[in-house]
Parts: structure tokens; sequence; C-alpha cells
């Protein structure tokens, strides 16, 4: 009986330790953690390298290019209208589109390596992690292009598959150059308030002409139909002088 009193006894005291020691530790641990997030707040203005800081700004200017600009961009000369449909413009329109896209895709794949070499990719905050869906979400839309079926064919799962990536990395990419701006705010002590404005300037003009392209044809068929208008308004007018000509000429 003393044996199985002790025995419970033990086991009893050794849940309460496996129950308290992840608390304790826990707690030490976000204490620990504190402690050293205002250590580094504290010396990060001091330890960080002039190269270090050109790094940030290089790998910013790289996901900038791609994703806040290039990649729109290609999204805006495959949205070109050809009403004609002339199968040249097509493939020269088709071929824009899609060096823009691998320019963008090679540019972000270098700020990946830079990022994966130089940085410390603690993960800690949004500008990583959506970073790191990103590089992923690109890739897949490299892939989706690569398997591109012929012109044709039903394909129209890959066309919406395709459209709803490149949407999605376009709103995406953006939203993270603000982070990375916001991020870089933290790091480096720098204003970034010029270039938020520029940047939500050119997204603007951006969007002006994703718009625009959508009333684009809308206003030629208009202009067409104007022209249409005004030539019949014309021909109908002419043709009562012309009958007057004529019975003066019979008159005579």
């Amino acid at each position: 009986m003393g044996v199985q009193q002790n025995l419970i006894s033990l086991v009893f005291n050794a849940s309460l330790v496996f129950i308290t020691f992840p608390l304790v530790s826990s707690s030490i641990e976000h204490h620990s953690r504190t402690k050293d997030d205002n250590h580094i707040k504290l010396m990060v203005y001091v330890k960080m390298s002039p190269r270090l800081q050109f790094e940030i700004t290089l790998h910013g200017f790289l996901l900038w290019a791609s994703m806040g600009f290039l990649m729109p961009v290609g999204i805006l000369a495959i949205r070109l209208p050809n009403r004609d449909e002339n199968p040249r413009r097509h493939r020269i329109v088709f071929y824009v589109h899609a060096i823009l896209q691998m320019i963008a895709v090679l540019l972000a794949t270098g700020g990946a390596i830079m990022s994966i070499k130089n940085f410390n990719n603690l993960f800690n905050n949004s500008h990583q992690r959506l970073g790191v869906a990103l590089y992923g979400i690109i890739w897949l839309q490299v892939l989706l292009g690569i398997f591109r079926p012929q012109r044709g064919t039903k394909r129209s799962v890959w066309f919406f598959a395709h459209w709803i990536l490149g949407t999605t990395v376009s709103f995406l990419g953006v939203l993270n150059v603000y982070l990375g701006l916001v991020a870089y705010h933290q790091k480096t002590s720098k204003g970034t308030k010029i270039w938020n404005i520029l940047f939500t300037l050119q997204i603007c003009v951006i969007v002006f002409f994703y718009l625009f392209q959508e009333k684009w044809v809308y206003i030629q068929n208009q202009g067409v139909a104007l022209a249409n208008e005004m030539m019949t308004t014309s021909c109908q007018e002419s043709r009562p002088n012309e009958n007057e000509k004529a019975l003066k000429g019979d008159t005579c």
C-alpha cells in the first residue's frame, strides 16, 4: 500500500512538472524574446553596415521592378485591343507580354536568392511571409505558361487559372512592395514617404490604363457609329439638291 501511494505521488509530482515546465519555459522564452527584440531595436541601426543597406535597397528595387512594374505592364500589353484580328499583331503582343513576364520572374528570383543568402529570414513579419508565398505562385504561373494549350483547343480552365494567378500575383506583389517599404523604414530608419507617393502615382496610372482599355473598343465603336451617322445625314441632305437640279434641267 505504501509503495502504491509513493508511486501515485511520484506520478502526480511528475505530471505537475511536465505541466508547469512548458508554462515556465514559455514565460522565460517570451521574456527573453522581448528583451532580445528590444535590444535589436536599439542596436539595429548601429550594426547595419553600408553594404547591408545597399543589399536591402537593391532587393527592394528588384522586387519593385518585377512585381510592381513589369508584371502589371505585361498585363496591360496582353490586353491591347486587336479589332482587325491581325495574326502578326497578335504574335507581337504575345511576345511582348511573355518577355516582360520572363524578365519579371528572373528579377524576382534574383531578389529571392539575395534575400536567402544575405538576410536573416526569421519570417516574423508579413513582408517575408507574403514574399515566400509570391515566389511559389510566380513559378506556378511559369509552369502554366509553359504548358499553355494550343489555340483552337478548349482551354477555358487553363485561361481561368492563368488569369486568376496573374491577378493574384499583381495584387499581392503591389501590396508586398508597400510592406517592403515599411520594413525598410523599420530597419534603416530612413523615410519612405516619397517612395510611397511615387509608387502610388505609378499604380494609379496603371489602373487608369487598365480601366481605359475596358472602354477603348466601346469608344472606337461609338466613333465609327457617329461617322456613319454623319455620312448618312450628309447623303440625305445632298439628295434633295440633286433632285432640284434635275428638275431645273428638265424645265429648261
